[in-house]
């Protein structure tokens, strides 16, 4: 069930009706079986795994806390991971490995056949097992008390609007709102009505529309010339991110329909200056997930420079992994694990605070900008790309051409459709970036409110990309 369907505004619209007549544990019980029933859209059988990973979690926490002995809580800890886990290796990554192990000891000159299973990815695994393991952890480490409702903690983990593609919610913040009584205000009407249309303008109006350009060009056989990659991965740059970005913020304008407000995923990333701050920016409940609980627990930046960059390789490593079963997304994050250690080794040297470099008084601020973002783009290619054999020869095609006027030419029409979609997404994130403010339409009096309103709405009318198509992310 997609977001930007007739089947999911009716679907939401019965549950809303609904919702706003119950009571706060009445409200709970509904949206438990809208999530399942929204979940089990997809595919009924994969509502197994998230009741398998909601009890485990919930029981593995539970005994937690009733035990003050360190050694046992460790243990249930350990119980949970390895299932949650588990189950994540055997559904995302068993084939990925088998495949892998196959072709290696192929190249050593032996034969090995292996049977493989075909499994189905389930969708949204990945978002949700880790939202279930940060619960866990943080009860471990007592951070967060555990639930004895199961219903809340059910909740918290099946909650629709964020349930398929994030942003992975920590137990401390979404369990209270779910445990609280919740009140809807207009302000909350006006702002999920926002924010889900802005949503919907950069899914079906930016992002939509840039995918044939990239399909075309990535769907293309080599030779490639050098001004169609560079389209291609412009186009990609945007189309991934107001696919995602999109999504998120239809996913928190159907929440604050609802009184909950879910954390903010995406922060005019392509603002970045340099890659640290483009990862402060980027799908932050992911960056800020690896950071609590893989690169702080691996002792972070406070046992050496070596250590630090150990650290850093092995947190994007699992980052890249996360998105995917295949080594193009491996290298996607060791590329990112180097660029994070060339700008800290760079400011190390030269004792340039990241805040100098992010702030407004830096004369070369628009130029580390692009730069910033000329290197997130390149590394878009990795991630992309369907073979380490396409990256390869577009590559080739980037650095090596043909840039020749007739090339150019070639793929004029290709660039005028990139500048056409992507010069009102930018005109709107640059104000947002100068006010420093993602609300800042919000701020205006109501006649230029509803101007905006009305335009954004006119375009997606006119301009949304025709048919229905899955949000990208939703294949993690």
């Amino acid at each position: 069930m997609l977001f930007h369907t007739w089947t999911f505004a009716i679907f939401f619209a019965i549950v809303f009706a609904a919702y706003v007549r119950l009571g706060h544990r009445g409200q709970n019980r509904l949206l438990l079986a809208a999530s399942y029933l929204f979940y089990g859209w997809w595919d009924v059988r994969f509502l197994g795994l998230l009741l398998f990973s909601t009890v485990l979690d919930y029981g593995c926490a539970l005994a937690m806390s009733r035990t003050p002995h360190q050694a046992i809580r460790r243990r249930w800890l350990l119980l949970s991971l390895v299932g949650s886990l588990g189950v994540l290796g055997l559904f995302k990554y068993s084939g990925f490995f088998v495949e892998s192990a196959s072709r290696l000891v192929g190249r050593l000159g032996l034969a090995w056949s292996p049977a493989t299973l075909r499994i189905i990815l389930p969708v949204g695994i990945s978002f949700y097992t880790f939202q279930t393991m940060s619960y866990v952890i943080d009860v471990y480490r007592r951070h967060v008390q555990p639930t004895r409702r199961f219903v809340d903690f059910a909740l918290y983990v099946a909650f629709f609007p964020q349930l398929v593609a994030g942003p992975i919610e920590r137990a401390d913040r979404l369990l209270p709102q779910i445990q609280q009584p919740r009140r809807i205000r207009i302000a909350d009407l006006e702002e999920g009505a926002y924010l889900f249309l802005w949503g919907l303008f950069e899914k079906v109006v930016v992002a939509d529309n840039l995918a044939p350009i990239v399909t075309s060009v990535f769907g293309d056989s080599p030779p490639y010339a050098g001004p169609a990659v560079l389209v291609a991965l412009y186009a990609f740059s945007f189309q991934i991110f107001c696919d995602f970005d999109g999504y998120s913020n239809m996913a928190r304008g159907v929440a604050r329909w609802m009184g909950f407000d879910l954390m903010v995923n995406f922060r005019l990333p392509y603002f970045a200056a340099n890659p640290r701050d483009f990862w402060r920016r980027w799908h932050v409940s992911l960056s800020t997930w690896l950071r609590d609980y893989l690169y702080l627990p691996l002792g972070g930046n406070q046992r050496g420079r070596w250590m630090t960059y150990r650290n850093l390789l092995l947190t994007m490593l699992l980052g890249g992994l996360w998105h995917g079963a295949a080594w193009t997304f491996v290298v996607w994050g060791l590329y990112h694990a180097f660029l994070l250690a060339g700008h800290r080794l760079w400011t190390e040297q030269t004792g340039w605070s990241n805040r100098r470099e992010t702030s407004g008084g830096d004369r070369w601020l628009a130029l580390r900008i692009v730069a910033c973002f000329h290197a997130v783009c390149l590394g878009w290619l990795f991630f992309r790309a369907d073979s380490w054999s396409q990256v390869m020869h577009m590559a080739h095609g980037l650095i090596g051409g043909p840039w020749t006027v007739s090339a150019v030419s070639v793929t004029a029409s290709l660039w005028m459709r990139f500048l056409a979609v992507t010069i009102p997404l930018l005109v709107m994130q640059i104000w947002q970036y100068r006010r420093d403010d993602l609300l800042a339409l919000r701020r205006l009096a109501l006649p230029g409110r509803w101007a905006v309103y009305t335009t954004l709405f006119h375009l997606i009318v006119l301009c949304g990309a025709s048919g229905v198509t899955a949000f990208i992310y939703f294949q993690f």
